[in-house]
C-alpha cells in the first residue's frame, strides 16, 4: 500500500480550479493507496480561514470538510512546517501531491514520486513515479 501525502495547497484545488482530485487520483493511480496529510496542514487551513477571505477562505473550509468526508489519515506532526516534514519522511512508497514550486523542485532533487496539477485541469504523476 502506497501513501499519498497531500500538501495543504493541494486540498484547495477542488474549489480553486474545480478539479475533483479524488476521481483524478483514482484515474492516475493504478495501485492501492492511502491518502494522508500532516496535522500541521489542518492548522494551515484553519489559519487561511481565519486570516483570508473570498475564494481562499471558501477553499480552505471545503478542504477541512473533505478531510473528514474522504477519511484522509492525519499524521501527527510536531512544530515543523509541512514542507520540512514531507522532505524528512520520504520513502519509496510515498507520493507527494503538491502545487508548491519550491517543494516540487526539492522533491525532484531527491528523486521522489510526485502528483501534480497540469493545465489547471487534471492530475499527473511526475518525478520517480514516471
Amino acid at each position: 500500500m502506497k501513501k499519498i501525502i497531500l500538501d495543504t495547497n493541494f486540498l484547495l484545488i477542488p474549489i480553486q480550479f474545480k478539479v475533483d482530485i479524488f476521481s483524478e487520483l483514482n484515474r492516475i493511480c493504478d495501485f492501492n493507496y492511502k491518502l494522508c496529510i500532516y496535522e500541521n496542514s489542518i492548522n494551515e487551513l484553519k489559519n487561511i480561514i481565519e486570516k483570508q477571505s473570498g475564494k481562499n477562505k471558501k477553499a480552505a473550509q471545503f478542504a477541512l470538510k473533505l478531510i473528514k468526508l474522504k477519511n484522509i489519515g492525519v499524521i501527527k506532526s510536531g512544530k515543523e512546517d509541512v514542507d520540512t516534514l514531507i522532505l524528512k519522511n520520504l520513502n519509496k512508497d510515498t507520493f507527494v501531491a503538491t502545487l508548491d514550486m519550491l517543494l516540487k523542485k526539492k522533491l525532484l532533487e531527491k528523486d521522489a514520486s510526485l502528483i501534480i496539477l497540469r493545465q489547471k485541469k487534471y492530475l499527473q504523476l511526475a518525478g520517480k513515479a514516471l
